[in-house]
């Protein structure tokens, strides 16, 4: 069995106790939308025992649209178990299990407040923090209600991308080690602030878009909206 490999003196001191709740996979499936054919892979259900997470991607998930969603800067998808309560407030009658948004790992002791770059160690794979996500019209399709990518923005309850930096495996249950942070002081939140509420303040788009590996979709976007 892989062991992780990184020191318990790289965890961030003071870090509180985070934890996987569900790994969630899905593949593509056609569905019909609005009068027109859609193919998506939203749709994520809980799986059991251990998981790979290799090259770009978790074993047993794919996406329907590799120009917007999946590669390098989205192999991993996480969504804080906490939000779920909000959602449960805010869509009462609507079935909310893990995964209910997309994401690939249900996750406890995280939250948008953590840093662009930022690793953590998840079983025995390695993930760094890359970006927000940015909600498209497939949430609209999972919740059977057109209002909900703009409400997802609005909750800023994103969630965040990470890259596979080390392959490995995880599981329900398992520990999160938040080792400690890269070179940015950007956060996931601050990635919202600038996307979906304007006025943008310039000082932080610049910050974000002197990150050295942001993805090509984001830097787009900020370059056509200064």
């Amino acid at each position: 069995m892989l062991r992780p490999l990184l020191p318990q003196s790289m965890i961030i001191p003071g870090a509180s106790t985070m934890r996987v709740i569900s790994v969630n996979v899905g593949r593509p499936q056609t569905l019909e939308w609005q009068g027109r054919t859609v193919s998506t892979a939203i749709f994520k259900a809980p799986v059991a025992g251990a998981v790979v997470v290799r090259g770009q991607n978790l074993a047993g998930d794919e996406q329907a649209d590799l120009t917007v969603h999946g590669g390098r800067h989205k192999a991993v998808y996480l969504y804080p178990s906490e939000h779920y309560a909000y959602w449960r407030a805010e869509l009462p009658g609507v079935e909310l299990g893990w995964g209910a948004f997309g994401e690939n790992l249900t996750v406890e002791g995280l939250d948008e407040s953590i840093a662009v770059g930022d690793l953590l160690e998840v079983g025995t794979a390695l993930l760094r923090v890359t970006e927000a996500r940015m909600p498209c019209y497939k949430l609209g399709l999972r919740f059977g209600r057109p209002d909900m990518t703009k409400r997802f923005l609005q909750s800023r309850r994103t969630g965040f991308y990470a890259a596979i930096e080390r392959e490995g495996e995880l599981r329900a249950g398992d520990e999160i080690r938040h080792l400690l942070r890269g070179a940015s002081d950007v956060t996931i939140a601050d990635m919202v602030q600038i996307y979906g509420f304007p006025p943008r303040d310039p000082a932080l788009a610049a910050r974000v878009l002197a990150l050295p590996d942001l993805s090509a979709p984001w830097r787009e976007f900020l370059t056509s909206h200064q």
